[in-house]
């Protein structure tokens, strides 16, 4: 969990430079896919301890977040700074700490409240700049888990519908850019642009994991996010945590002097591709070690779902 920073440097996010890889209406459709699957889906069955595993996790950053103990390893520290915290974010971090120690019968009217707030951000959506579009995104997935997590009493019809609203926000947000420009050329982009793209990618992931969680719960197939693929896995825990422009950039120079072709992509924690020869598999396990002996806790998590369900 993250925690506001001390003497992290004021940043400009006005200008960022960014861009969309993938095919953003298919993350808006997934929905969908449980109900009604396309040709070509590949199923995702979660062992029985690996939902347990998510479960824990997430149940985790919604109480720490209502507990006002830090924030989600998805919002970035900068995000939380006084001088650059978006008005969605800094409400729904505010709102949720109502759900930190419910009275017994009031978890009711918690709820109403935190659903009043959602349903408010989620039509004011399309009027929101980059910034504030992200942090929607992001106070959105954090009600939808606290409200999983802290206030469900059984079945809760508002969730299902609330979760095909965050997978809109989702798209909406990512159509923005999910990548720095300068990433797909494996050039140094600015701080304020990868803090954006870093931070989208991993509010993505972890609702892809939400999702899966709530589905698996529901008894209905779960599907690999293939609409992700080309997607940059989780950074390392030294450019996330970075607190000076100075220092980013400099641990910027050494993930490109250490991944000259190009770090690692999510899909290479996915299962292994029909045909990968011994070879190839050898050079994917190799990056991944590389991968693993930088990332922070969020790609521990990350690996420890796609390991044990994938394999690899």
């Amino acid at each position: 969990m993250s925690r506001a920073p001390e003497g992290l440097e004021t940043l400009d996010f006005s200008v960022l430079e960014l861009c969309c890889p993938i095919n953003v209406d298919d993350i808006s459709n997934r929905w969908l896919n449980s109900y009604v699957p396309l040709p070509g889906q590949k199923t995702k069955d979660y062992p029985a301890n690996v939902t347990a595993f998510i479960y824990r996790i997430l149940k985790s950053y919604a109480t720490a977040t209502a507990r006002g103990r830090g924030v989600p390893p998805f919002v970035h520290p900068s995000q939380i700074m006084a001088t650059s915290t978006r008005l969605p974010l800094s409400n729904c971090l505010s709102l949720v700490r109502i759900c930190e120690r419910p009275l017994p019968g009031s978890e009711s009217v918690a709820a109403d409240v935190l659903q009043r707030e959602m349903s408010c951000l989620y039509d004011q959506h399309q009027t929101y700049d980059d910034m504030a579009l992200l942090a929607a995104f992001q106070a959105y997935l954090i009600y939808c888990m606290v409200l999983f997590f802290r206030l469900s009493r059984g079945p809760n019809p508002f969730l299902r519908q609330a979760m095909t609203n965050l997978q809109d926000l989702a798209c909406s947000s990512s159509r923005r850019g999910l990548m720095c420009i300068a990433e797909r050329r494996n050039a140094r982009p600015n701080w304020e642009s990868w803090i954006v793209a870093e931070a989208k990618r991993r509010t993505l992931f972890a609702m892809y994991l939400f999702d899966s969680m709530l589905l698996s719960q529901d008894g209905l197939p779960t599907f690999l996010g293939t609409e992700l693929q080309g997607l940059p896995a989780p950074a390392s825990k030294f450019l996330w945590r970075a607190q000076t422009r100075n220092e980013w950039e400099r641990e910027y120079n050494t993930h490109l002097a250490d991944w000259a072709e190009g770090g690692l992509y999510i899909d290479e924690l996915w299962p292994i591709p029909t045909g990968l020869d011994e070879r190839g598999l050898l050079e994917r396990r190799n990056r991944v070690d590389q991968w693993l002996e930088d990332i922070d806790e969020f790609g521990t998590m990350l690996y420890a779902v796609t390991s044990c369900t994938h394999g690899g």
